[in-house]
């Protein structure tokens, strides 16, 4: 079975501009991605204030950047149980816990990356 629709240029065109209306929704509906954008807001140029190496820098901020993603991913996953019903099921309560703890866990890297760059 072959799928139909754009190709080539037009795809990728289409894809970049709902990428950009995920983006746009996560901003105006997810207070958490505000939340983390503000805060690669500060992190950012913080990265490039201190001395480390470039490899470091980019640790840094991928670390903090993949905390974004990670959340995108949460959010999506909320919304989908979200669509499907708001009756608890214990399977929904399950994939919104994890993709919370997901998020955590992304935080909790990015923590010790920053910790590890800038004392040790």
């Amino acid at each position: 079975m072959s799928k139909t629709g754009a190709t080539g240029f037009k795809r990728i065109s289409n894809a970049f501009i709902y990428s950009c209306q995920g983006l746009k929704s996560a901003f105006k509906n997810e207070a958490a991605f505000r939340q983390e954008l503000a805060l690669m807001v500060i992190l950012v140029p913080i990265a490039f204030m201190v001395n480390v190496t470039l490899v470091e820098r980019l640790l840094l901020i991928s670390s903090a950047a993949l905390v974004m993603v990670v959340e995108l991913l949460n959010s999506a996953i909320e919304a989908v149980v979200d669509r499907i019903g708001h009756e608890h099921h214990e399977l929904a309560g399950r994939a919104k816990d994890m993709g919370s703890a997901a998020v955590l866990v992304m935080m909790l890297i990015t923590g010790f990356v920053w910790i590890a760059i800038l004392f040790f």
